[in-house]
């Protein structure tokens, strides 16, 4: 059987997020200002944590990690976006496309095994505390954060070496502001059902057991902690509120994205703009914010710098 890609199409052009002017620069000015206040909070988040000897747990060891894959996440598609508002004609190559492709699915997977790995950390710390320091030893935490890379490099290529196979031989216009999965696939020039239905698998299904595993573990650690102390049980229920409230915003709208056929939907540029370019800027915040001792060291930080 002929395997060979055909591919004859160079670029592709995005029709961006919207038509109307107006509406775009109201999003324009909206993602510079998330830009410039919340992106550097995610790196001093990453530099307090550095920084303090006090927060050498595993806990902040992964939340500092988090909120540099989530930086590095919001570099794969704002920025473009940001200078395509001033161009008429929004261009880009086949091989960017796919550059683009990849980064968003190598980094978007990787977050989502490292919020498992949370999970994780959260279940020894909680549900078994005694031998928390023996599990979550340095080496343990190293080996922990390895996998959401290689887990995410996994998923991403796969995605990746399933594009490469499909000719694209005529239209070559993007309903999107960005280059992903389900708008590229519709514009190759042969049947592809099969595709669709190995991408739902990877991504979307994934998606949701990764979801489901993650409530399932949050519910036992919440039903654990019933019977212990009020301050325990307030720590605990805020630890896992949080965690919660970051995993709605990185599941729910990758669910809604790849967990479906690969057919238009009215809402679906505004889930992918939440998705790639809003909710990951808030996450190490809404951490931030519900976490008592990160506040504390970065005032501390600042106070240092101040004097």
């Amino acid at each position: 059987m002929e395997t060979e890609n055909n591919t004859v199409v160079t670029e592709f052009i995005l029709v961006g997020l919207t038509q109307s002017q107006s509406i775009q620069l109201l999003v324009f000015v909206l993602v510079l200002i998330f830009y410039l206040i919340i992106l550097p909070g995610n790196f001093l988040i990453i530099l307090t944590i550095r920084s303090d000897p006090g927060l050498t747990a595993p806990l902040y060891f992964f939340l500092g990690n988090l909120a540099f894959l989530d930086a590095s996440y919001s570099f794969i598609v704002a920025p473009r976006m940001l200078a395509d508002f001033f161009s008429e004609k929004k261009v880009i190559s086949y091989k960017g496309c796919i550059t683009q492709l990849f980064f968003l699915h190598f980094l978007g997977a990787g977050e989502g095994f490292l919020l498992v790995v949370m999970a994780f950390d959260r279940y020894i710390a909680i549900c078994r505390p005694l031998y928390y320091s023996t599990v979550m030893n340095p080496r343990a935490c190293h080996v922990l954060l390895l996998a959401p890379w290689i887990g995410g490099f996994v998923h991403s290529i796969i995605q990746v070496a399933l594009i490469l196979r499909l000719p694209f031989c005529g239209p070559n216009r993007l309903d999107n502001f960005l280059c992903d999965v389900p708008q590229v696939i519709k514009l190759a020039c042969t049947d592809t059902f099969v595709v669709e239905l190995l991408m739902v698998f990877n991504s979307g299904l994934l998606t949701l057991l990764c979801l489901l595993g993650l409530l399932v573990s949050y519910a036992v650690i919440l039903c654990r902690v019933r019977g212990s102390s009020s301050e325990g049980k307030s720590k605990a229920m805020s630890t896992c509120t949080t965690h919660i409230i970051v995993i709605f915003l990185m599941f729910g709208p990758g669910i809604f994205i790849y967990s479906r056929p690969f057919r238009a939907l009215p809402a679906d540029k505004v889930v992918s703009f939440c998705h790639t370019v809003i909710f990951p800027l808030l996450n190490p915040v809404i951490y931030t914010l519900r976490n008592q001792e990160i506040k504390a060291s970065v005032r501390k930080l600042f106070y240092q710098h101040l004097a």
